[in-house]
């Protein structure tokens, strides 16, 4: 069965979901915060509140669309950009109510790339907490005459980066990251990795996502979270769980904004065409 086209901009039905302190703290250990970042790993440190880094909100802005892309092999869907506004600082326990939105299907030539939106309102209040937009690509998909969809304009800054920060992976990373509730086996399952083309699973985007934003968040951002507005980035590559990154950053607007680009240590990017923006401290 090919794509279902008439997804196209049908607002799903309000999806509800909440999270708690452990969540969070959960998720910041996945993401390789550690001792060095008590704010966003534990909740009870003297003189301490608990915080969350600001990519999460990928997660608590999550919703089913409420029906099927198409029938395809799951092992051929990629993540391939993620973005996300804040419209508030997140809290360690909340509350969520979420409308998605598929917004295209674009084709690609070898596969189909789908994006989608996801609005998150608080639960309680009504106020608007996190607008999320993502694409995925979908291999084998493409090749039925569609378009090809709107082009990023992203140039390199052509200068040394204002700032770097290196972060080394865990060999267990993914299976840390998984409990926060991405169960693919393409992350844990050395089969399903091979039937995708890969040697070992992999990590997943999201989790390197979560790493450059908390680099993102401590280098421009003086490591508050209430100053973190959006994010956005391409997936380029995939990253293997025990490998090192390192974010290149450059800011801009008198730090109001950043470009940035993760690479591995022998160069290749894998989140490309990354924007960052802050509000002022």
């Amino acid at each position: 069965m090919p794509l279902d086209h008439g997804l196209i901009g049908v607002e799903s039905a309000p999806y509800e979901r909440s999270w708690t302190s452990a969540d969070t703290l959960l998720y910041a250990l996945g993401v390789g915060a550690g001792t060095g970042e008590l704010a966003f790993t534990t909740e009870n440190s003297a003189g301490i509140r608990q915080r969350v880094l600001p990519t999460f909100a990928v997660l608590a802005a999550q919703a089913p669309t409420g029906r099927r892309l198409g029938d395809f092999d799951p092992a051929m869907l990629v993540h391939a950009e993620q973005a996300f506004e804040l419209h508030r600082e997140l809290p360690p326990a909340g509350r969520v109510r979420t409308t998605s939105t598929v917004t295209g299907v674009y084709d690609k030539g070898s596969g189909a790339l789908v994006t989608s939106e996801a609005r998150a309102v608080d639960a309680e209040s009504g106020e608007p907490l996190i607008t999320s937009r993502s694409s995925v690509f979908i291999r084998g998909e493409g090749g039925f005459g569609g378009e090809r969809g709107p082009r990023d304009e992203w140039a390199d800054p052509g200068r040394p980066p204002d700032h770097t920060v290196t972060y080394e992976t865990h060999p267990d990373q993914a299976l840390l990251y998984r409990l926060s509730g991405d169960r693919n086996p393409l992350h844990s399952d050395p089969a399903f990795a091979a039937r995708a083309g890969f040697p070992r699973p992999i990590l997943h985007g999201l989790c390197t996502y979560g790493i450059t934003g908390r680099a993102l968040l401590h280098a421009v951002a003086g490591s508050d979270p209430a100053r973190f507005a959006a994010m956005s980035g391409r997936f380029s590559a995939p990253v293997f769980p025990g490998e090192t990154l390192t974010v290149s950053i450059w800011t801009g607007d008198g730090g109001a904004t950043a470009l940035f680009r993760t690479a591995k240590e022998d160069g290749t990017v894998v989140i490309d065409r990354g924007r960052a923006a802050f509000r002022p401290a």
